[in-house]
């Protein structure tokens, strides 16, 4: 059977314009002689609907957008498989379901409802959906497959170590007789998923001895960035067909002969978390209705990479670098920004905050009476930039994009209502020493937009006089290397300080910066997941609490 793996960027909630997005990959799947065309997950719906699922209005134009697509659909001579919500069986806890259909010639054929439901990390389906209580194989143009929904086919009792799950539908659905296995998948990206995706099913198909497709979705929802990556694996898991990261795209797979296209991909892992960055960028923007952004341009590495990423996602000519240098501002910073400006096309705009800043202070100075400098008056520098950029974002309608990086976001180097002011947070799940592997990158695609002087200066907040990044943190690559064990990891300070071969009272204080930071997070803009654990809807830490390591 000649297979379409259609691989769509599609929008929660946007029934019609998902569906016409369908459509139109269906029409070229059967243009190119495909007899089946597999979508991803929800691919009607959008994933995750989260609780729009919980509305009766939801579910009704669901259910209408679903007949409409197998009626608009019906002359096409191919079969299609799309993922949707559907209504859960009456009598249920839950309204809804995470389901597929088979559609063909004007009917559905056959529905198949997600028995394994995620609830870890960024997932939360059991909170959403009811889950199945069987799954069947079906038979279409002389072929038994096997259809999974994503976290259906990610419970290999021989893969995982330790399962999340007692059933494993995949190993039932085999069982009845299934020739292929396919899987449509709402799968997000981090650095490590691409990798592992392939390695699970490869297992799989080599166990079973049938060909496995995966379909992926592609796309930025909020926080989560889908990345793709599609493939077809033959019965001995090597890849025979294969799509883009970070595209949309379609490829040919034939089940019988093994047969198929291979379309290239990222094979560096920064070159990847560069392009999910921008896709997400882009999505946040375009989904959410902004055509402009504007950012706090300072002349550093975090602001310099946030610009580079932003001119990529939405074009030059709609992004605003804003210079606001304060009474501690570097010349050179001040250039180095102007400099990337020029280089990147974008707008560069200087409000300068000194004034501001003295005004400020004087007017204070009656409380202040008797009290010594300190991280107060630095604050309020952070403070008066963010108000800049607040009422710029005000009077132009752009959106406000922030420029922390992880590292700093974790021990909360970050100033509430000042440098944290924004819509999106780009590289908040970016630690410090991947910002300069992503700006290098930068300068490999672009030619040397990045002066060599971002790169080789000290870091720098430049809220004091000869402030250093190192006065108040360690070096970022041992900081970096403590964050990892600790946020992602969850790793003990003991462990970490061994494993590190760094001091235990380092990896204490580090910790429980991080620990007594969670106020600030909870407050930030949301920010794009690349990581395996990014602060955000998958870290679910309480602020009001006394445990300390």
């Amino acid at each position: 059977m000649r297979i379409a793996l259609c691989q769509i960027n599609n929008t929660v909630g946007d029934l019609a314009g998902n569906s016409a997005l369908i459509q139109r990959f269906a029409r070229q799947a059967a243009e190119a002689g495909a007899e089946l065309a597999v979508f991803p997950e929800l691919a009607l719906t959008g994933y995750p609907p989260r609780d729009l699922v919980e509305k009766p209005s939801f579910l009704d134009r669901t259910a209408e957008a679903l007949t409409e697509l197998v009626d608009a659909t019906r002359h096409l001579p191919l079969g299609l498989i799309v993922g949707y919500v559907g209504r859960a069986p009456a009598g249920s806890a839950r309204r809804a379901t995470n389901s597929a259909a088979l559609i063909e010639g004007g009917r559905v054929h056959f529905r198949q409802t997600k028995m394994l439901l995620p609830t870890y990390d960024v997932f939360d389906e059991w909170r959403n959906f009811q889950p199945a209580e069987k799954q069947e194989i079906v038979e279409f143009r002389g072929t038994r497959i096997a259809l999974t929904i994503c976290e259906d086919a990610w419970n290999d009792k021989q893969f995982w170590e330790r399962p999340l799950y007692k059933n494993d539908p995949v190993e039932a659905l085999v069982r009845q007789g299934a020739q292929i296995v396919i899987s449509i998948n709402g799968s997000p990206y981090d650095t490590a998923k691409r990798a592992v995706r392939r390695q699970m099913f490869s297992a799989m198909a080599l166990r079973y001895g049938l060909p496995h497709v995966y379909v992926n979705m592609v796309g930025g929802n909020d926080q989560l960035v889908f990345d793709g990556s599609s493939f077809a694996m033959d019965s001995a898991g090597a890849v025979i067909s294969s799509l883009k990261s970070f595209e949309e795209d379609m490829v040919l797979f034939e089940s019988e002969a093994c047969t198929g296209e291979l379309h290239d991909s990222h094979e560096s892992e920064t070159a990847a978390v560069y392009d999910a960055l921008v896709l997400g960028t882009r999505d946040y923007l375009r989904k959410c209705g902004f055509k402009s952004v504007l950012l706090g341009l300072s002349g550093g590495i975090d602001s310099t990479l946030v610009a580079c990423v932003a001119a990529d996602a939405v074009g030059q000519e709609n992004v605003v670098g804003v210079g606001m240098p304060g009474p501690y501002s570097s010349d050179h910073s001040v250039k180095d920004a102007r400099d990337l400006a020029v280089n990147l096309g974008i707008r560069f705009e200087m409000a300068p905050i000194t004034s501001a800043y003295d005004e400020v202070l004087r007017s204070l100075a009656p409380i202040f009476q008797g009290a010594r400098r300190d991280v107060t008056e630095e604050n309020v520098q952070a403070r008066l930039r963010g108000l800049t950029l607040m009422a710029l974002s005000n009077k132009w309608g752009a959106l406000v994009l922030t420029t922390g990086n992880k590292s700093e976001i974790a021990v909360g180097y970050c100033t509430l209502y000042g440098d944290m002011c924004g819509g999106l947070a780009v590289i908040s799940d970016v630690p410090k020493t991947m910002v300069y592997e992503l700006c290098r990158e930068v300068n490999r695609r672009k030619g040397p937009v990045i002066p060599e002087s971002v790169f080789t200066k000290p870091p720098s907040a430049e809220l004091r006089p000869d402030q250093k990044d190192s006065d108040s943190l360690p070096e970022y690559d041992v900081l970096d290397r403590i964050l990892k064990a600790y946020v992602e990891e969850l790793k003990p300070p003991a462990l970490i300080a061994s494993e590190q071969n760094v001091p235990m009272e380092l990896v204490r204080e580090i910790v429980n910066k991080v620990d007594r930071n969670e106020y600030k997070r909870q407050q930030a803009a949301p920010g794009l997941r690349v990581t395996s654990k990014a602060f955000g809807i998958g870290r679910r830490f309480p602020i009001a609490q006394r445990f300390f390591e």
